[in-house]
């Protein structure tokens, strides 16, 4: 799932509010653990985006609801990485928020549109890991044995023998993401 020990790719620290306790993401107990790995909050942001414009405040609890309430980004995390987005010419201010509240809203540049296509299989990962996060942080945790499953199927990946040709590479994620589909599906 996601990292423990990487940060969010923003000058934030990664971490938000998180609601209860027990196993992390990265496998620690309590809080602590980081919910987004390196990056993940950047993809995020963009993926959110590209559904439609929106602030800082609503991407906040978007992701909340994505989390199942059970985690809430930091606005020292998401509001730096939105100015750092901006800088690198991947999203631009819309306009005012039509309420009148004041607030811009952000929406992806052609740059954003063409990153997030480039980045697909990362942006599938990270918007699949909330989901599968929010259920997990929201209560719904994994049975012990599925939990030794997991715990074998990535010593496998580790202890690989030979060297990862691409289509190596390409038949082990279809028979991963096959399983995660099936798993999702039930």
């Amino acid at each position: 799932m996601f990292a423990s020990n990487q940060g969010c790719g923003c000058n934030g620290s990664g971490m938000g509010r998180r609601r209860g306790m027990g196993m992390g993401m990265g496998g620690r107990r309590g809080r602590g653990d980081r919910v987004f790995a390196h990056g993940d909050l950047r993809i995020a942001l963009l993926a959110l985006l590209a559904e439609q414009p929106r602030h800082g405040y609503e991407l906040i609890r978007t992701i909340e609801e994505r989390f199942a309430g059970s985690y809430t980004p930091s606005p020292g995390a998401v509001y730096p990485t939105l100015t750092l987005l901006e800088e690198q010419g991947l999203i631009q201010p819309k306009a005012l928020d039509p309420a009148g509240d004041g607030k811009r809203r952000f929406e992806l540049t052609q740059a954003g549109m063409a990153f997030l296509q480039a980045n697909s299989a990362s942006v599938e990962g990270v918007m699949t890991r909330m989901e599968l996060a929010g259920r997990a942080l929201s209560g719904q945790m994994t049975p012990e044995n599925v939990q030794q499953a997991m715990q074998t199927l990535r010593q496998a990946l580790v202890l690989h023998p030979g060297s990862w040709s691409e289509g190596e590479s390409q038949r082990v994620q279809n028979i991963i993401e096959q399983a995660a589909r099936q798993i999702a599906a039930s």
